[in-house]
């Protein structure tokens, strides 16, 4: 990757670069009597460290379901329960049950953004410099490997997201990244069980369940032999299988009871279609078709589900017919943009699923198509953003990102922006020319920042008072858009270039 004072130097800058954002605001600061998502980390952790497992996603007088009540996988509850023992062994008064809902000071803000950062320092930092190893393993120099790392490590909507708005998606995307590292280095048992522990901490880890799927499955079929293929498949079955039951262990033992009232609680179709403002399909045409009155709920369930699979489907297909690595990194981007763009229930955070495996792919192939795509992730999430006070956080972070692929570019060998793509080979199939992603760039923020000068400068109309945010997102939409078409071209070259399963080599 780097010489080792060299990546240290890298996670070092990446942890100060998360602390200075988590001084900032978060979601719901102050703002009774819902507050936000940071009062709902807050008293996840109040419920798992007071209550037994098999009451964390029961109604209760103990744990009323309507204040926040969990609705993230179980492995979501073990992670609460243990920041919470950590929060309640410095502040009791924060995590008391019944007596601590929109519990708020100084000290215990300062606690719990420290759980983020560990959790971030513990498995993302981890997961990414071994995803930059794993899919950079074709590189001529290891040093071509850095642009990759320093775009994942700085990140300007995850970390916003988690260190400014208040989550924690960097357990979840760093076991899905590690998982994904795992099955490009060929342990597939391995990429199973890290993904399984993903989908278990957070639902929207089904993003990447179809590519997980496509490529592992297509892995087992190079298998040489029938015998062979099927206990492949086997294996992978047992591993995803054992994860879950443990996992799920406090539930399973109450019964199917228990177990379909966390999956009620986990996946509640009674929802709406999509959260506040989300520059996904759906949001962006309900301005010319008001879609929750052309179809009941579960003909949108039914319907987003249809469009969400027949959009992953291409991506799949090549997958299981000609598994490559970096064919699964465009499956895992082309995937998690379907659900995004397609599916049912989806916030404005849920971009940073798809963007997590263009910036391991772009980060080497393309720096400035994914510097782009970095301001234009941030600028989806604006109306979130400023909603939490984070306007002059969000410039400094997203001003880092650039400011560290342009430097690790510049370290890396030939330069990032002709980085040659893993594997060998002149350059990478189906890359835009730099001239036009400049010219196109410089277009697109121009508007983005017209638009931003016109929401300081023109109050809205009074009959559209959300005018300036939907305008945000239907813009990013568009970009989020051409980008999916755009990336499932990529997989289409990249399905060409790879032999068929029947020329490669057999694997016993």
């Amino acid at each position: 990757m780097a010489r080792g004072w060299e990546l240290a130097g890298w996670l070092a800058s990446a942890l100060l670069l998360r602390w200075g954002v988590s001084l900032h605001g978060y979601s719901g600061m102050g703002v009774p009597p819902r507050y936000g998502d940071y009062e709902a980390q807050r008293h996840w952790m109040e419920v798992t460290v007071n209550l037994p497992p098999d009451q964390w996603y029961r109604n209760s007088s103990a744990n009323d379901l309507s204040w926040w009540g969990l609705d993230y996988p179980p492995l979501s509850g073990y992670q609460s329960w243990l920041t919470g023992q950590y929060v309640r062994l410095r502040e009791p008064a924060a995590v008391e049950l019944e007596k601590s809902r929109g519990y708020e000071s100084p000290s215990s803000k300062s606690l719990m953004r420290q759980t983020v950062l560990a959790s971030d320092a513990a498995v993302f930092l981890p997961a990414a410099a071994a995803a930059a190893a794993a899919f950079g393993s074709g590189s001529s120099s290891a040093r071509q490997r850095l642009p990759a790392l320093a775009a994942l490590l700085f990140n300007p909507a995850a970390i916003l997201i988690d260190h400014g708005h208040f989550q924690y998606n960097c357990i979840g995307l760093g076991l899905a990244l590690a998982g994904a590292a795992a099955a490009a280095a060929g342990r597939e048992v391995l990429a199973s069980l890290l993904f399984s522990l993903s989908l278990n901490h957070k639902q929207m880890g089904l993003y990447y369940a179809p590519a997980f799927f496509a490529f592992l499955l297509g892995r087992c079929l190079q298998r040489g032999t029938a015998v062979g293929k099927a206990g492949a498949v086997l294996r992978l079955g047992l591993a995803v299988a054992a994860t879950f039951a443990v996992v799920w262990a406090p539930w399973l033992a109450g019964g199917a009871g228990a177990t379909l009232g966390v999956l009620g609680r986990i996946f509640p179709t009674q929802r709406g279609l999509y959260e506040d403002y989300v520059a996904n399909f759906w949001c962006a045409s309900s301005r010319f078709i008001k879609w929750s009155r052309v179809l009941s709920q579960g003909g949108l369930v039914r319907l987003c589900g249809a469009a969400t699979l027949a959009a992953a489907a291409p991506a799949m297909a090549s997958q299981i017919a000609r598994p490559t690595p970096r064919g699964f990194l465009l499956c895992l981007a082309n995937s998690a943009m379907a659900f995004f763009l397609f599916s049912y229930q989806v916030h404005e955070k849920s971009i940073l699923l798809p963007l997590l495996p263009l910036t391991l792919l772009l980060g080497r192939e393309q720096p400035r198509l994914l510097r782009w795509l970095n301001a234009m992730a941030v600028f989806s999430m604006l109306p979130l953003l400023k909603k939490d006070g984070l306007g002059l956080a969000t410039a400094a972070a997203t001003a880092a990102c650039h400011a560290a692929i342009t430097l690790a570019g510049c370290n890396a060998e030939g330069g990032a922006e002709q980085a040659r793509r893993p594997g060998g080979g002149a350059g990478s199939i189906g890359q835009l020319p730099d001239a036009m992603v400049r010219l196109a760039s410089r277009l697109s923020l121009a508007t983005c920042a017209a638009l931003l000068a016109a929401s300081a400068a023109v109050p809205p109309p009074p009959r559209l008072p959300f005018l300036y945010d939907a305008l945000i997102t239907f813009w990013a939409f568009l970009h989020f858009f051409a980008l999916f078409v755009y990336t499932n071209w990529l997989q289409l070259g990249e399905f060409r270039r790879a032999a068929p399963v029947g020329n490669s080599k057999k694997r016993v």
